[in-house]
């Protein structure tokens, strides 16, 4: 795992939202994995880093095979939000998401 990564997955818990699945495996004959998913809600967080430098992410090839994996991922219904490293340290990224992930409270039913 990443620093980022690892800073997204404490923010995560830090806001006391539901816990991700990391590293999932979405697809059942292709080895892609999601970074971060929820998979009852089909949401993915992928954590892009290298931007700047030359990263497999921002080079011909590794740009080529993450459209792939997202375009698949579109397909079969999910939903893949990807941050850059700026976005997980300045908390834009947990707070984009957490809308989504938040832990359902108890609300007692009037009987």
């Amino acid at each position: 795992m990443s620093k980022l990564e690892e800073d997204f997955a404490f923010q995560l818990h830090a806001m006391k939202l539901l816990p991700a699945n990391r590293e999932y495996r979405f697809h059942d004959k292709r080895r892609w994995r999601f970074d971060f998913a929820w998979p009852e809600q089909k949401l993915a967080v992928e954590i892009e880093g290298g931007v700047w430098t030359n990263g497999r992410h921002t080079r011909g090839a590794g740009f080529i095979a993450d459209s792939e994996k997202y375009n698949t991922a579109a397909l079969l219904g999910w939903k893949v939000l990807r941050f850059h490293g700026g976005a997980v340290k300045d908390g834009s990224a947990v707070n984009t998401i957490a809308p989504l992930v938040r832990k359902p409270t108890y609300s007692p039913g009037i009987i």
